[in-house]
């Protein structure tokens, strides 16, 4: 089951440090991260990326649905 972290009207680096918080309790898996803005997007995926985690963009009407997985 996907852990979902609900970012959205949150401003940078929030979005961020919950996405942080959450690769570091789980390690692995699937997180859902939901993002409303180009920059919490980018941020988001380039400190997953980072961490070896791989992201899947997805354009969900104005907002970002972003799926981090890791095995």
């Amino acid at each position: 089951m996907s852990k979902i972290v609900d970012a959205r009207g949150l401003s940078c680096p929030q979005p961020v440090l919950l996405a942080l918080s959450e690769t570091k309790k789980i390690n692995k898996g699937e997180i859902i991260i939901l993002v409303d803005t180009d920059t919490s997007k980018e941020n988001v995926s380039r400190l997953a990326q980072q961490s070896g985690w791989s992201v899947e963009v997805e354009r969900v009407q104005e907002d970002y649905r972003l799926v981090l997985k890791k095995d």
